[in-house]
């Protein structure tokens, strides 16, 4: 086909602005990370448990998709004879071994593992221990396969000479199972890799962002590529499903390398002016497929006039390449995989839409197998010769977006790969203890394998649950006849107990109409107390709110709460009253202030129309000469949850606090409060919302309860009530 000249459409400064793109280079960091025992690679340990299973479940794999059930349920009976056959003398056959689910034994490493990172502060740590377990995958993929293979040719070894009919029909499929072999693990591995990103939407990514918000999240990105478990991202089958199916061969005009030429031509025709004159310079380009949209369009009705003279640009490359008709070829060949392949060559396939020699052969495969019908890959064929303009123009445009997508997949294979090349997979217990003496070592390892030494206490929290006007309530309760113990009990003391395995809380004392609570923060673990207590003293309300509206119903009062919550950079102390522990902590008595709430301030708050529970007042005139003290200060906690300065602060550090702005009633109008949203993972697959309200300390005049100024001075309230809650999430969707 002679080759159509485009000089009629070249783009000039005249009637073409250049394109705005976006360029992208994949890149994985392990920054702040320590060098192996060979000072050129990190030195990981990943748990026994997790390696026993997780290769169980590969076998497994690999028998399913390489049809070798039947072959390894004759391997069992034959050992169970040979058992049976050896008497009294001989030992028992074991027990079959049960394999964990491998979803939710991988989810469990990595919820470990972002633990870990948190703990230490370093998201790197996280990346490592992904990166561990893509190649320990890879490796026992191949691994799995040869161990599978060799023990069907021992069983072979065993048929020979006796039972010759068997033996033919095992050695077979011996033979298929091993010239399939590439199918297999391309199966086996997409299985695995479905996996993977299913923990990683359903679990892992709002796990991560909760914790260290959306910091690295392109680097995450590589681990989402349906290349990963490729040996080089060449599979045809893979490029046929996910991208588009180029050549394999050096003579194929679609080969890789070939279309990549044509489209960094195609990049210096519409953006002259760029700077890039080599194919390097346009690889940023070529791994952002948004791009593409932003090019030609994609052939959508509403594309700009420049889109247009684009894509008419780049479908009469195609055709002067003579490439148009092998992208068209690469398209409609899907459709008849599953029906000729893999008994003949998808490649020969492809070629054979467009080409009478290879039809020919194709044709006389069809025919010798005797099963298959040529009817799928005559429709097929009359597609592709049937594609005119309109529709060439849009198949152009697809494949310019499918190849930047396989390109950028492929970039990020090649910095997957070479972050692969850094991790040190210990397998030798004298390499791992030598590292680990050294403090090289990372391990990963499962909840249930953390070691018993890492129980010390570095931090607490304490959470104060205090009943409002307890002691009118009680007197209410007598006097109705009524039992209080049991009324608290029932409404407030038993509910709150069912909460505290739930959030690793465990009770201090009680107070009579109040419960403290602590949540210990022990080494080794994420370091989220402050972030779970918010949910903890959340549910506290929640719970109570749900108590009294049946309490309304039998026409008996309800409860009334202040919660406060005090966090203590340190491990708390106790003494001995006989065999019972008592806990010491400064953080106890500042829970009290916070969860308190002054008699007054409530009378004169009872007017005030607003989605929040929690204020506090100064009242003295020289409010500077007493910034440092509590005792002038005026508390307001009706129903609500106030966090201390330094709780607050340890939630930034815990979890990831986005502003949000909204509009809601500010005292006199000018409170200036700011409203902080983060998500607290509380277990795998579950995630709670907080919103953290942080306001101005007002100086005002007690007596007549008017603003005299704003302090410098700040409170912070955990927002309690569910109208600020559903404001802003109908907020966030009209944003969306």
């Amino acid at each position: 086909m002679p080759r159509i000249p485009i000089i009629r459409l070249r783009p000039t400064a005249e009637n073409l602005e250049p394109p705005r793109l976006t360029r992208y280079t994949p890149t994985i960091s392990l920054e702040g990370l320590q060098l192996g025992v060979d000072n050129l690679r990190h030195d990981v340990h990943l748990s026994f448990k997790f390696v026993d299973q997780t290769r169980l479940q590969i076998a497994r794999l690999i028998v399913r998709h390489g049809d070798m059930e039947g072959l390894i349920a004759a391997e069992a009976l034959e050992k169970a004879r040979g058992s049976n056959a050896g008497g009294a003398g001989s030992s028992k056959p074991t027990a079959k071994v049960q394999a964990s689910e491998l979803k939710p034994l991988l989810s469990e490493l990595h919820i470990a593992a972002l633990n870990r990172a948190k703990a230490a502060e370093n998201l790197s740590v996280d990346m490592l221990a992904r990166l561990a377990v893509i190649k320990f995958l890879r490796i026992e993929l191949n691994a799995q396969f040869a161990q599978l293979l060799e023990r069907g040719r021992m069983m072979l070894r065993g048929y020979e000479g006796v039972r010759q009919q068997k033996a033919l029909e095992y050695r077979e499929r011996m033979a298929a199972f091993q010239v399939a072999k590439k199918i297999i693990l391309r199966k086996a591995g997409q299985e695995l890799f479905v996996t993977l990103r299913e923990i990683e939407k359903e679990t892992l990514a709002r796990t991560r962002r909760s914790l260290f918000g959306d910091s690295a999240e392109a680097a995450y990105k590589l681990f989402l590529n349906p290349l990963i478990f490729t040996e080089d991202g060449s599979d045809t089958y893979l490029n046929a499903q996910h991208y588009v199916m180029l050549g394999n061969f050096d003579k194929d005009p679609d080969r890789f390398s070939n279309v990549r030429k044509v489209i960094c031509e195609f990049m210096q025709l519409i953006h002259p002016e760029s700077g890039a004159t080599s194919e390097e310079g346009h690889d940023g380009w070529l791994n952002v497929p948004e791009n593409a949209q932003e090019i030609v369009g994609i052939g959508n009705d509403d594309s700009t006039r420049a889109q247009k003279v684009r894509m008419q640009i780049w479908t009469d490359l195609l055709e002067r390449e003579e490439l148009m008709e092998y992208v068209i070829a690469s398209y409609e060949v899907v459709s008849v995989l599953s029906e000729y392949s893999p008994r003949i060559n998808p490649q020969q396939l492809k070629h054979a839409l467009i080409s009478r020699q290879e039809r020919e052969r194709v044709e006389k495969l069809i025919e010798e197998h005797g099963k298959l019908t040529c009817e799928s890959f005559y429709s097929a064929m009359a597609r592709v010769a049937g594609c005119r303009s309109a529709e060439r123009s849009k198949i152009a445009g697809r494949f310019l977006r499918d190849f930047m997508r396989y390109h950028r997949d492929l970039r990020r294979l090649e910095a997957l790969n070479g972050a692969l090349d850094s991790i040190n997979l210990v397998g030798n217990q004298k390499i791992r203890d030598l590292s680990a003496m050294n403090g090289t070592l990372y391990e990963f390892v499962l909840q249930q394998e953390q070691k018993l030494n890492e129980d010390k206490i570095l931090r607490h929290v304490i959470v104060k649950a205090d009943v409002r006007d307890s002691s009118r309530l009680t007197r209410s309760l007598l006097e109705r006849g009524m039992n209080p113990a049991s009324y608290f009990s029932l409404n407030f003391y038993d509910p709150v107990n069912k909460l505290l395995p739930k959030y690793g809380a465990e009770k201090v004392f009680l107070e009579g109409d109040a419960i403290i609570l602590a949540l210990l923060e022990r080494e080794g673990e994420a370091g989220l107390a402050v972030s779970r207590a918010c949910v903890l003293a959340r549910e506290i309300i929640e719970i109570v709110r749900g108590y009294n509206q049946l309490l309304q119903r039998a026409g008996l009062p309800g409860l009334e709460l202040g919660i406060g919550i005090s966090f203590q950079d340190s491990a708390p102390m106790y003494l001995m009253d006989g065999e019972d522990r008592i806990m010491i902590s400064d953080a106890i008595n500042e829970s009290d202030r916070l969860a308190s709430c002054n008699k007054r301030v409530r009378k004169s708050m009872e007017r005030l129309d607003s989605p929040f529970n929690v204020y506090a007042f100064r009242t003295l005139n020289d409010a500077e000469g007493a910034q440092a003290s509590d005792d002038f200060i005026m508390r307001y906690n009706l129903n609500g949850i106030r966090m201390s300065e330094s709780a607050f602060q340890r939630l930034q550090q815990e979890i990831s606090l986005e502003i949000c702005r909204s509009q809601f009633p500010q005292l006199w109008g000018n409170e200036g409060f700011r409203l902080f949203v983060g998500t607290v993972p509380i277990g795998n697959d579950i995630f709670r919302k907080i919103v953290v309200r942080t306001s101005r300390i007002p100086q005002i005049d007690p007596s007549s309860f008017s603003l005299q100024k704003w302090t410098e001075r700040h409170y912070y309230e955990v927002c309690a009530n569910p109208v600020v809650y559903t404001a802003l999430e109908g907020k966030a969707v009209a944003a969306k």
